[in-house]
């Protein structure tokens, strides 16, 4: 048996260190008592502030890959999920709702309504209020019930209300609830789930066994196939590795057949070329397999609890395959986790030294050049030397431009490059074969940028947290995080508080991660005059997501950028909708986190060392109207038929974001507003489009 106490200490300890500090010796059980009312961000995320529930496929935090190391270890038949819900709530334990991964062996539903049934009747004997099947989807792969779910157990969830009630708390029906009741409840499933497992331990290791037989697979696809890469691919291969699938690297280039393209969605004859990695399904992690690298899940019902895509492919961009035909190529069995290194390629009397953009490192060791000091220019299009090529933003350190660290030049460029894991080129002249010499004026100068995170509501805290951690530990590029609450009570350019000032002017780079039509209460008529002022004057607003609504003309009054307009229904059947069909219908229209076929403009420094084609997740229903005087650098497919890549969107919303731009650029005087109306960075998995956030802070104030 194996217990995970807490998966998010850091969380925990920040929620508790503050209750401890806000409790009253009368219990506060008031709703708006103080004690009820935890500080942003809450006790929900970790230190990055992030939902460890949502990473226990990908590991991208620390806390994660501990946890799933540790399940790896014992590979439980049963494993429960103990979480809490708002306070208003009964309890809810399994069955939960559609959709669910139709990958799952048929077993699963009544083998579970089996422990959901022992945990009622335990509630029944005590009278306490429960709920079954109008909540929690299972369809997500990354929760911790449903990640045991495709690692062949039964995995499943319970949610007791209680969150934010303290020690108690007048519920709205005016039932006190309380911290020992909570205690309670948990206990008492805790002990029917045992139980009932003992009693029947027999069929729960018979299912983990039969599921683990890879003839137990309701897919057909024999194997999945993907592709090298400069960016991502390590980092795929790492987490199946991780989660002991078996993978394979190619030696040599070969032809498959009856291969599915991820990117143009047809199935044909293929070549792959040495170095790919090949991924069998005949193997015990299949249902795991299949549900992380298939392209589509099958949706029984779209109104989702949670995304309705995260193929890895997609998600990291990768260039892949899948077959319904057991691939034979010729290959060696990858026995250990993928280094990375980074070394540094020729030294000495160099003329220069060139780090290739399209490294997945390559923006860290810029982070570095900066910090040591170093002018560091950025290649505005791609030049060869005639032995290797280098594409648009590739790094140029020039040594004449650094002159006061030519004895340490060729040392520092050797220990970043092993730091951030990335190759640099020393070359011995600046002439180029093809394209513009290294010295030339379309090398632009890069000044690091002085950087402001606005957080705290109205923005979103997770997508705050992706920023901070994208910045703060992948790239280590030094950014402020701003309150939101400090803006507000001081009128622009100053962000201010008792304990100083921060003036906007001290800023180039202003991120802004949300927040929609309530930037309003942040920005008034003069605040959004003082801003574009600021921009005007060299500053650069980074808008993602919902904050870019504010940007577009009719919202505020700093640009004439539009939206476009959703589609709306005006038909009878919408018109005369029962009370009883209204969530539903409603439910259909949201689009919740769908891969769309996106195209980039790589020649814009804000898509250097990107490719040409990503795959974009949005929640949205609308983009941005393309215009002459708005730099459309990423936009959707034009036919609506081929821009679903994968997940569930309305035809109708279709129709409305084709052909409109998710991220473009708008210049004004020396400034400029980046609008990223997609998450780049969603959960640190969905990494694709990530580095047009990146280039948006470190290039585009440059450029």
């Amino acid at each position: 048996m194996i217990f995970y106490i807490c998966i998010n200490p850091d969380g925990r300890d920040r929620y508790v260190y503050w209750y401890e500090g806000m409790k009253k010796s009368v219990t506060g059980i008031s709703q708006r008592e103080l004690e009820h009312y935890a500080p942003w961000p809450n006790g929900r995320t970790n230190h990055y502030w992030f939902d460890l529930n949502r990473d226990w496929i990908w590991g991208i935090h620390p806390e994660s890959r501990g946890h799933t190391s540790e399940y790896l270890t014992w590979m439980p038949q049963l494993h429960t999920d103990y979480h809490e819900q708002g306070y208003n709530n009964n309890y809810f334990t399994v069955p939960g709702t559609t959709p669910r991964n139709m990958l799952v062996p048929d077993d699963y539903e009544p083998l579970a309504d089996t422990i959901g049934r022992a945990n009622i009747a335990a509630f029944d004997k005590h009278k306490v209020n429960y709920f079954t099947r109008e909540a929690f989807d299972f369809f997500y792969p990354g929760y911790g019930s449903s990640y045991p779910t495709v690692m062949n157990a039964i995995g499943m969830l319970t949610e007791q209300g209680g969150i934010g009630a303290g020690t108690a708390i007048r519920t709205n029906d005016g039932n006190i609830l309380t911290l020992r009741q909570r205690a309670f409840d948990h206990y008492t499933t805790s002990i029917a789930t045992i139980k009932k497992a003992v009693g029947q331990k027999e069929l729960f290791n018979r299912y983990t066994y039969e599921t683990s037989k890879p003839s137990s697979s309701k897919s057909e696809v024999k194997s999945y196939v993907l592709l090298e890469d400069h960016m991502y691919i390590d980092e795929v291969i790492n987490i199946l590795l991780h989660h002991n699938i078996e993978v394979y690297k190619t030696t040599k280039s070969g032809t498959i057949s009856n291969a599915h393209n991820y990117r143009s969605n047809r199935t044909g004859t293929s070549s792959i070329p040495a170095g790919s990695y090949v991924i069998h399904t005949d193997q015990p992690r299949h249902l795991l397999i299949n549900t992380v690298l298939a392209p589509e899940m099958t949706i029984e019902d779209s109104v989702m609890y949670d995304m309705s895509t995260w193929s890895a492919p997609l998600a990291y961009n990768l260039e892949a395959y899948s077959s319904t035909s057991k691939i034979s190529l010729s290959s060696e069995k990858v026995t250990s986790k993928l280094p990375t290194s980074g070394t540094l390629n020729n030294s000495g009397d160099m003329y220069a030294y060139v780090v290739d953009w399209h490294q997945r490192g390559a923006p860290q060791a810029l982070s570095q050049l900066w910090i040591k000091g170093y002018q560091v220019r950025s290649a505005e299009e791609g030049f060869s030397d005639g032995s290797k090529s280098y594409p648009a933003g590739s790094l140029i350190v020039l040594t004449g431009r650094n002159l006061d660290k030519a004895d340490d030049i060729a040392d520092d460029m050797a220990a970043i490059a092993v730091q951030t894991k990335t190759n640099i080129d020393g070359l011995s002249t600046g002439r180029m074969s093809s394209g513009n010499d290294l010295a030339s004026r379309k090398s632009h100068v890069l000044k690091k940028p002085r950087v402001a995170l606005m957080v705290e509501p109205p923005f979103n805290t997770y997508t705050c947290g992706q920023l901070y951690f994208l910045f703060d530990h992948e790239v280590g590029l030094p950014i402020d995080r701003i309150r939101t609450s400090v803006l507000q009570q001081t009128a622009l350019p100053k962000l201010g508080s008792r304990y100083g000032y921060a003036d906007l002017n001290d800023y180039d780079v202003l991120i802004l991660p949300g927040g929609g039509s309530r930037l309003k209460q942040i920005f008034g008529k003069k605040e959004q005059q003082l801003l574009k002022d600021w921009v005007q004057s060299g500053g650069t607003i980074v808008a993602t997501e919902g904050a870019i609504d504010f940007f577009t003309k009719g919202n505020s009054m700093i640009t004439d950028v539009q939206l476009s307009k959703t589609e709306k229904d005006s038909s009878d059947a919408s018109k005369y909708l029962t009370y009883a069909n209204r969530g539903t219908y409603n439910g259909l229209k949201r689009t919740p986190g769908t891969a769309l076929n996106g195209h980039i403009d790589i020649t814009h420094p804000l898509a250097h060392g990107m490719k040409d084609k990503v795959y974009s997740l949005t929640f949205r229903n609308s983009g941005l109207k393309p215009d002459s005087n708005l730099e459309t650098v990423g936009y959707y497919d034009h036919n609506a038929s081929d821009l679903k890549a994968s997940g569930y969107i309305s035809q109708s919303n279709l129709n409305s974001l084709k052909g409109n731009a998710f991220a473009a650029v708008k210049p004004m005087g020396q400034g400029n507003i980046v609008y990223l109306t997609d998450n780049t960075q969603y959960r640190m998995f969905w990494r694709g489009p990530s580095r047009m956030m990146i280039n948006a802070v470190m290039l585009m104030p440059s450029y």
